[in-house]
């Protein structure tokens, strides 16, 4: 269970190929080098249980760095290349990384950071920094004498404040082969295995690509790597390399089902067998039109990088029970109330909280911890959501994103699954904003497809929609306009950022 592994059987095989150029990977060459990346780090002085970081854009070569920093004993941190200088120093500060390694095509960022560490440059010169590949390359392709499995320290997005970091134990098994649960669950649950040539098209710095890629590679199978996420890309990719297992979010659906007609039944998809989605419930209507269109192969799963629970639907179990996130594979899903600490009746929404052995922390943030947690020992990721009779579990929305408007309680979800299925909005996100009389009101912000029809009629024509579907206290008050929304390659918004500009300009104003 670990690239090393199916090096003896099947060397040549292909672990990672460039979906964009073709350009390959092979297990060998992955192996030696992780294993180049061990000897590095061994040599800078990093040991077991050390940090090291990386924010790199999505390239082959980042799996040497990652399967090394695994075998090596290593916390290594995938830092998104979306976030601000402040809050990249934040994260190198707080994991207390010794060394980070920067794409030089992200030159201008890294010249800005303050944080005093070891810097290399990959994939081009960033001025005073040395070239990692230069230093790789002096090192011996043979493991190092003291491998021990490492794991990742994985950073939030910085959606709705401060990153916070997840921190797991090392692995109990040092061995760096020993299986783990991802692995397990990818197999039974989700079909994946040797024979999977997986398409992987979002940033390999956020946990779900990152963690589902090297599962890949644990099972023997192939990684089609994405540069970056495009909707036709990404279709010609599952046709070029007949691609039978992908992991998207919603907002990958989206824009694939908004392509023309014309072009999407230009690629054959028929040979995904296991398309999984998380990170955020689909619209009904949006997962209707995929199965349509690729059949009942849409795998869903609701977890987080904090790794405390688990659920999953098939198709099938989602098409009986529509909306659903699944029921619960990996621990026991409970919906308390506003104690956080008393059960609500099947039926009834309230915080998620999942019961189960797995630990974690918050970082350095014993109050973050402290706040995930209940009596009980239960912890939640802050969402809400509710149980039906069956067992499955539907989700309402992060209880952070939560706006009260006259007392009433009001969650963007459902406002933004019904005006994203417009056909002219790419892509729209629901944000409170300031209100004299009712405290909030609710304020759409609205991507249009295109440009031109961000009107005034336009509002009209999406107000009436929205009346099609939405109770009145829902009804967006005002709707706002703009060209691309900040949302990241993951697929998640940063919501705050649209919040904050609405209560700042509150502020100015007053």
């Amino acid at each position: 269970m670990h690239p090393s592994v199916h090096v003896r059987t099947n060397p040549q095989k292909p672990a990672v190929i460039v979906a964009e150029t073709g350009e390959a990977i092979s297990y060998a060459e992955l192996d030696a080098a992780s294993n180049r990346a061990a000897q590095m780090f061994r040599a800078h002085g990093l040991e077991h249980e050390d940090v090291i970081a990386f924010m790199l854009d999505n390239t082959p070569h980042y799996y040497g760095l990652t399967w090394g920093a695994q075998r090596a004993g290593l916390r290594y941190v995938c830092i998104s290349s979306r976030l601000t200088q402040d809050e990249t120093d934040y994260i190198l500060e707080n994991s207390g990384a010794k060394m980070l390694v920067v794409a030089a095509s992200l030159a201008p960022a890294a010249l800005q950071l303050r944080t005093k560490i070891e810097r290399f440059s990959m994939g081009g010169d960033i001025a005073g920094w040395p070239r990692i590949e230069n230093e790789l390359a002096r090192m011996p392709a043979e493991p190092i004498a003291d491998e021990r499995a490492g794991v990742d320290m994985l950073y939030s997005s910085g959606t709705t404040g401060r990153p916070k970091g997840v921190r797991v134990p090392l692995p109990e098994e040092p061995a760096i082969d020993a299986p783990n649960s991802l692995v397990m669950l990818a197999s039974m649950a989700f079909g994946i295995n040797s024979e999977s040539i997986y398409l992987s098209p979002a940033p390999l710095y956020h946990a779900a690509p990152l963690r589902w890629s090297m599962t890949i590679h644990r099972l023997g199978g192939t990684v089609v790597l994405m540069k970056k996420f495009d909707p036709e890309g990404a279709l010609a990719a599952i046709q070029h390399y007949r691609c039978n297992a992908a992991q998207f979010v919603p907002t990958h659906f989206v824009r694939m089902l908004k392509l023309p007609e014309a072009v999407r039944a230009q690629y054959d998809v028929s040979t995904m067998k296991s398309a999984i989605h998380a990170a955020a419930p689909c619209p009904i209507p949006v997962k209707l039109a995929m199965i349509d269109w690729w059949g009942p192969v849409l795998l869903e799963y609701y977890a987080g990088s904090e790794g405390n629970g688990m659920t999953f639907a098939t198709s099938q179990d989602w098409l009986a029970h529509k909306g659903t996130v699944g029921r619960a594979i990996n621990g026991v899903v409970h919906i308390v109330g506003e104690d956080n600490e008393t059960e609500v009746p099947v039926g009834e929404e309230g915080t998620v909280f999942f019961e189960s052995e797995s630990v974690f922390e918050y970082h350095d943030d014993p109050e973050k911890t402290a706040a995930s947690r209940n009596s009980k020992g239960w912890s939640t990721l802050g969402d809400v959501g509710r149980l039906d009779e069956d067992g499955f579990l539907y989700l309402t929305d992060r209880k952070s994103f939560m706006i009260i408007s006259g007392g009433v309680n009001i969650y963007p979800q459902e406002i933004e699954n019904h005006l994203v299925t417009h056909p002219k909005v790419a892509d729209v996100a629901v944000v409170g904003g300031p209100h004299e009389e009712m405290g909030e009101e609710v304020i759409a912000v609205v991507q249009p497809a295109d440009m031109v029809d961000a009107t005034d009629a336009f509002r009209d024509e999406l107000i009436a929609y929205a009346r099609e579907k939405l109770s009145g206290v829902k009804i967006p008050r005002r709707i706002d306009f703009l060209d691309a929304l900040p949302r990241h390659d993951t697929g998640k918004l940063y919501k705050r950022l649209l919040r904050d500009r609405y209560w700042e300009q509150a502020k100015e104003g007053a």
